[in-house]
């Protein structure tokens, strides 16, 4: 069976339903004949794959695998091609449970967050922005939508409109974070190219959109400034605000509700960071800890 599949796909997601056609077309499997056990056979084989230096894939890599066998195998169902889907037998491999890496020191977020020059408007807006992702542990998606009207300096209050799972929430500002955005509104925000035109909060160097790249780059100017070795973007200064809570005694309930996690079993991963700490303190510790 001889059919074009013409789905706008990525080139890796090409490459995995070329792989796939090579595996059975090496068992002499035509693609319209295909059955359920055949792509259980094929996906414990893509489970044992390893690299070149002989280590597992990730489970994203395997799952992405699967997700385009899955894809190929519904656009031809959907266009009349084949009769049945036989790929509900495809399951996702469980993703890992990574721990978040980078996590700055107190005293790393103290130096990146105090980087920016505030003796201009771009410096102002910087500092803003960096104290803000430090303060709430927003989103960069969400600290780009923030509109003036979302801030309240006054009560240090942060709403987060239609974040992440279309839900809003409120958070909490620290003193610092209310100051750097008064700061900002006053003698920043009112010299930016089409500051009158828009109610976004933080614009770009041109009144535009901050988009989720020039924020990183933000973030990364700034550590570089302050002499910070490691990789850090919005996600770290994330995932630093949710570790040093839970280090200063917070609840975990109470850092759910502050970074708008729908699930506490995302924000768990946090006490996995404190149980390394541990960890680490008992071999260095311990008179049997070596």
């Amino acid at each position: 069976m001889r059919v074009r599949y013409t789905a706008k796909v990525a080139h890796d997601t090409l490459h995995a339903v070329r792989g796939f056609l090579a595996w059975i077309g090496e068992r002499g499997i035509a693609l319209g004949g295909v059955r359920s056990e055949d792509l259980v056979a094929y996906q414990t084989a893509v489970m044992a794959l390893r690299k070149a230096d002989g280590t597992h894939y990730s489970s994203g890599n395997l799952a992405h695998r699967i997700a385009a066998v899955k894809a190929l195998f519904r656009f031809l169902f959907r266009g009349g091609y084949l009769l049945t889907d036989p790929s509900g037998a495809l399951e996702y491999p469980r993703r890992e449970e990574r721990l978040p890496r980078g996590v700055l020191t107190r005293e790393e977020a103290r130096r990146l967050v105090e980087a920016p020059d505030t003796s201009n408007p771009l410096g102002l807006r910087d500092r803003a922005i960096l104290e803000t992702f430090y303060a709430t542990g927003i989103r960069a998606s969400e600290l780009a939508d923030l509109k003036c009207a979302d801030v309240d300096t006054e009560d240090r209050l942060l709403r987060v409109v239609l974040g992440k799972g279309k839900k809003d929430r409120n958070v909490p500002l620290t003193r610092a974070a209310a100051e750097a955005i008064e700061a900002y509104l006053e003698g920043g925000r009112p010299h930016m190219q089409g500051a009158s035109k828009t109610a976004r909060l933080f614009l770009a160097r041109r009144g535009g959109r901050m988009h989720d790249s020039l924020l990183n780059d933000l973030v990364q100017a700034a550590a570089k400034t302050a002499r910070i070795e490691k990789h850090a973007t919005c996600h770290t200064l994330r995932h630093s605000v949710a570790t040093h809570l839970l280090k200063g005694g917070a609840d975990i309930r109470h850092i759910q509700a502050l970074l708008g996690h729908s699930s506490l079993q995302a924000t768990e991963r946090y006490t996995h960071v404190e149980i390394s700490d541990l960890s680490r303190v008992l071999r260095r510790a311990h008179p049997r800890g070596r």
